[in-house]
């Protein structure tokens, strides 16, 4: 897939390479080492680093999403999100992709920076740094499997669920047996995507069997109405008539107002079949309306779930805050 087709099916994950590209070319240029860049160098352009990250600088959970660690740590994430985003994007829309990669990536490094508290206060670890887009692309891969299991396709296409498993498998399993690579922004970032993955994936059921539910009954209207106009009865004489009295109409297809007509051989509609005509039109207005009410409501769960969590993640960062402000008041 070239550049310009990429933009055009997944434009936020075009933009998203380029921004991770982008970074670490300003970070070379600014002298940073491409292959194992220093602490400090780290820090100043966003990691996420629990002193840091809890005391005043919570923007850096986002903000290492987009920074990497030498270039070998950008090709494998850039290829990852080249691999789950030219999908991904296009099934769940690019707004919501969007909010899925950042909640996730912050959902990884707040578990990330948890994890590391725990080990200082049990005396059993210290602070560390972190940074990449690793946790937000599990999310998003956590986020395939849920959409595989649930068989939403792309395109007409269904996901392969046991491809999906593996991938996903063999990366958690990759964190545990090398050392250095962050497992718990992993584990947050899947367990967010899965969280958020269900909200699309029940609000995409439900929008489905709301669609299918009124299908049937558009499908009798339309036989309903055949029938008003139609003759009904098999006795029916189909003959055109010969009577001389019979309407004329001119070569445009006008009545001629200056022929003979008998009024005795007028057919009259009865006024029942307007009537029943105009119940069944009001009857599939208000069919739609209620399908339209409802798609529109299935369709605010996920934003609705993805707020929920975000308020859970300013919770969870100001928890950790306080009781760090609390360790070193004692210790004063």
């Amino acid at each position: 897939m070239t550049i310009q087709q990429l933009l055009k099916t997944a434009p936020v994950t075009t933009l998203l390479l380029i921004s991770f590209i982008g970074l670490f070319i300003m970070q070379v240029l600014s002298g940073v080492d491409a292959n194992n860049p220093s602490t400090e160098a780290l820090l100043k352009w966003g990691a996420n680093a629990l002193p840091y990250t809890m005391d005043n600088e919570p923007w850096r959970l986002a903000s290492s999403a987009f920074l990497h660690i030498g270039l070998m740590h950008l090709l494998f994430n850039g290829f990852a999100m080249y691999f789950f985003g030219q999908i991904a994007e296009p099934m769940f829309g690019s707004a919501k992709f969007l909010a899925l990669f950042l909640l996730a990536a912050i959902g990884g490094n707040l578990l990330n920076n948890y994890v590391t508290w725990q080990g200082i206060l049990d005396g059993t670890g210290q602070p560390g740094l972190s940074a990449g887009a690793s946790g937000g692309i599990m999310g998003i891969g956590a986020a395939l499997l849920i959409a595989a299991l649930f068989k939403i396709s792309v395109n007409g296409m269904v996901l392969n669920l046991k491809s999906l498993i593996i991938i996903m498998g063999i990366n958690l399993v990759y964190g545990f047996a090398v050392p250095g690579i962050d497992n718990a922004g992993h584990i947050g970032g899947a367990v967010t995507g899965l969280v958020i993955a269900l909200a699309f994936a029940i609000a995409y059921r439900q929008r489905l069997a709301a669609t299918l539910k009124h299908l049937p009954s558009r499908a009798q209207d339309i036989y309903q109405t055949t029938y008003i106009n139609s003759p009904t009865s098999s006795d029916t004489d189909f003959s055109i008539p010969t009577s001389t009295h019979a309407p004329r109409f001119d070569n445009e297809g006008n009545f001629d107002n200056n022929s003979s007509f008998n009024h005795d051989s007028a057919v009259n509609l009865p006024l029942d079949s307007y009537a029943n005509q105009a119940a069944l039109n009001h009857s599939k207005i208000n069919e739609q309306q209620t399908a339209t009410k409802s798609t529109f409501i299935w369709q605010l769960l996920p934003w609705l779930v993805m707020l929920l969590i975000s308020i859970g993640f300013v919770w969870w960062w100001q928890d950790i805050h306080q009781q760090i402000l609390q360790v070193l008041a004692a210790i004063e």
